[in-house]
């Protein structure tokens, strides 16, 4: 008898052990994975734009091959604004939707995406002398002029003898024909003379060639501030775009819209969760207890495992995690009727719990495993947004399902089991004149 007794007494303390440590373990570190959690754009502002991608040569056509190389290239040109978490999704067959949180100068940074980056050096009768094939990859970079100190961009010739070859040729010509032109976008219709004109002159430098230049390193002058510098020698390192871009649609949020929009999904969701706590408690009593705790701990495992992912939280991802509550509410629920259905068919409360888990469990999965499949075809067909969605449900899904299903099941079960709650259906919401007599 008093082996059973220490049994039980064994079950409740390993049943405030694990709350004890779950509770210090959730107190010591959610702070940390909440912040750690990346934002998108309309929680931490920013801007998106949809681009159609258009083949560079008349003779290509836009397939997966060259949007996958085209969204390399600007995430390659994205590293130079410093962003860290953007967002490249290839929509449809011929468009690319760029996200790009926190980006305040935003101009700039439409600028640094849509340029097509194709470097050119060319004489004062458009004939080229050299390309950016011509140079060493990520030889970019961006220096100090050595007489004026002004900011300039250096890259370097991959042949050692073809900037003294050129230089040579140049160097030979009549004055105002000795001019090496170094191009941005050159397209067949410029012409040196008229873009000379021009303010907004694709023509970044155009030195005068009087001397021969066994040189490898090529000075580009044009005016330069160092972070325009810097940003030039960005795009040439990251390489020339393989499509032109045409900018179809955009749309900005910014910081305060985004901080206001984060706050207000938080209180929506904070009232959400107390009411669901609420309701649990003064329906199921005792189970709403136990629901009250493992939807707490879901709710921390789904901002950690959101957290390892390094997805980013959007509005769309903090109403499907909101959902995901609902959902998680519902196996509890769904679990906790079976067991008030048998306790009011008159079974003992240990046989119960042991039937209503059982029969509970077929249709929790059935309703888990069909939302899980549609949430898959959100985010296959879905835009970033959607797939935002999507992401946080599936995610919401499978957490639910541990914490509901195993998590309330094994701390349920340690009351059951240490009898302490037999013959008080009250504390499972059942009354007494509802029990069957057999």
């Amino acid at each position: 008898m008093k082996k059973r007794k220490g049994v039980r007494k064994g079950l409740i303390v390993a049943f405030f052990a694990i709350i004890i440590a779950l509770g210090a373990l959730i107190a010591t570190n959610v702070q940390d994975h909440a912040e750690d959690i990346s934002l998108g754009l309309d929680l931490q502002g920013g801007f998106e734009v949809l681009y159609e991608v258009e083949p560079v040569d008349e003779g290509s056509e836009v397939n997966r091959e060259l949007l996958s190389d085209t969204v390399s290239a600007l995430n390659a040109r994205i590293d130079v604004l410093g962003v860290s978490e953007p967002n490249i999704t290839i929509e449809g067959e011929d468009r690319i939707r760029v996200q790009l949180a926190g980006v305040t100068d935003q101009a700039a940074a439409r600028e640094l995406l849509s340029t097509e980056a194709r470097l050119s050096f060319r004489d004062v009768n458009d004939e080229l002398k050299m390309d950016g094939s011509d140079l060493v990859e990520g030889g970019a970079r961006q220096s100090f002029h050595p007489e004026t100190n002004q900011p300039i961009v250096t890259v370097t010739v991959d042949d050692p003898t073809l900037f003294e070859e050129i230089t040579r040729d140049l160097s030979n010509r009549p004055p105002g024909e000795n001019i090496l032109a170094i191009w941005l976008d050159y397209n067949e219709e410029d012409s040196f003379e008229e873009e000379m004109a021009k303010e907004d002159s694709k023509i970044v430098s155009a030195p005068t060639v009087r001397n021969v230049i066994p040189s490898r390193d090529v000075m580009i002058e044009g005016g330069f501030t160092v972070d325009s510098a810097q940003d030039l020698a960005g795009i040439l390192n990251a390489g020339a775009l393989p499509v032109e871009l045409t900018e179809l649609q955009a749309e900005s949020v910014g910081a305060s819209l985004g901080e206001r929009s984060m706050d207000m999904a938080i209180n929506a969701g904070m009232v959400g969760v107390a009411l669901i706590f609420t309701y649990m408690l003064v329906y199921y009593r005792f189970m709403g207890i136990i629901a009250v705790l493992t939807l707490t701990a879901y709710i921390y495992l789904v901002l950690v495992v959101f957290n390892w992912l390094n997805a980013v939280l959007t509005l769309p991802g903090i109403a499907a995690l909101i959902l995901g509550v609902g959902m998680a509410v519902d196996a509890n629920i769904i679990t906790f009727e079976r067991i008030k259905d048998e306790l009011r068919s008159g079974k003992s409360t240990i046989s119960a719990f042991r039937a209503g888990s059982r029969r509970s469990l077929s249709t929790i999965l059935d309703a888990n495993i069909t939302t899980i499949l549609a949430a898959g075809v959100l985010f296959y067909f879905g835009t970033s947004a959607v797939q935002g969605f999507a992401v946080m449900l599936i995610v919401s899904i499978l957490t639910s399902f541990i914490t509901a299903v195993f998590g309330a099941r094994l701390l349920l079960g340690l009351w059951v089991n240490s009898r302490i709650l037999n013959k008080k259906p009250r504390m499972f919401g059942v009354k007494e004149r509802e029990i069957s007599e057999l």
